[in-house]
């Protein structure tokens, strides 16, 4: 609308003192409003850049005072150094193969999980709902024995087959699905769906997955992230150095009786690259897939 449409609507319809000073509070976005976003950011980013400096400076940084603020000039020589100690670069591989297929495995299963229960009807299906939720509140500490138990029945240990197997389908995840199916799609979509001849598994791959697919990817990012992160499960069941993920790679570069504080950091720093690589290409999507279940629900 131009601005003299505007006028002439204002002419038109007169608006009451108290409706304008509300309408120009919310258009004006305070100084002290950009100075804590400001800070926010900078309190996140830090963390970071000071573990860059300290990869780039050697580890006399980590202890100085005042700390270092400006990076070095040794970022190669530490990156040498890592995939010496270790075999870094296939660490990085064995992880992005595990979390690539974690977060695959739980946006279809969950997906077809969270359908199951939000639009079928079966017998048992808020008992075993409940079940799954309740699932949740179990410390995964308790779960290690009998799932290492498990593995080592199948042969498993020291494969990723006993990080991905175990991890394809949680709690969680079904959750988040289930109640983002319940607010998004319509009963009688699918009602007029199965009058067309069209099948569970067709209505699923072609109209229920296609509406939440923001929702499951918004998970499976997730996941990716906490695949990439995990280390007590690996180091359970990871014994050989070609087939350490890269949390235990970067356990890997620190002995048992002193922790090279500089080569300790690089590690981190370099397993940190991917996840934000991750994050530069896909935040757009991960924010507007949050935003869009937020405003359906």
């Amino acid at each position: 609308m131009t601005e003299a449409a505007e006028e002439i609507v204002e002419e038109a319809v007169p608006i009451l003192p108290t409706a304008r000073r509300g309408r120009a509070r919310l258009g004006r976005v305070r100084w002290w409003t950009y100075a804590l976003l400001v800070l926010a950011a900078a309190a996140c980013i830090f963390p970071l850049y000071w573990m860059f400096v300290v990869t780039t400076a050697g580890p006399g940084a980590a202890t100085q005072l005042p700390p270092r603020v400006v990076p070095g000039t040794d970022l190669l020589r530490m990156l040498e150094l890592v995939i010496s100690t270790v075999p870094f670069f296939q660490s990085l591989l064995n992880s992005t193969i595990v979390a690539l297929s974690l977060a695959a495995g739980q946006a279809l299963l969950c997906a077809l999980a969270g359908f199951a229960f939000a639009k079928l009807t079966f017998r048992g299906r808020n008992v075993l709902f409940l079940i799954v939720v309740l699932t949740m509140t179990v410390p995964a500490q308790l779960s290690v024995i009998p799932q290492y138990m498990i593995i080592s029945r199948f042969g498993w240990v020291d494969t990723l087959q006993a990080l991905i197997v175990p991890g394809l389908v949680n709690a969680f995840g079904i959750f988040w699905m289930r109640q983002h199916i319940s607010v998004t799609i319509s009963d009688e979509l699918l009602q007029a769906a199965r009058i067309d001849g069209a099948g569970t598994w067709r209505i699923f791959a072609d109209i229920v997955f296609p509406v939440v697919r923001p929702a499951a990817f918004v998970l499976a990012l997730l996941t990716f992230v906490t695949a990439w992160n995990d280390f007590m499960w690996p180091f359970i069941v990871l014994k050989s150095p070609e087939m350490y993920t890269v949390q235990i790679a970067i356990k890997a570069l620190q002995n048992n009786i002193s922790v090279d504080l500089g080569l300790a950091m690089a590690g981190s720093f370099f397993a940190t690259l991917p996840l934000l690589v991750v994050f530069v290409i896909v935040g757009r999507q991960m924010v507007s897939g949050i935003m869009d279940g937020a405003f359906k629900g």
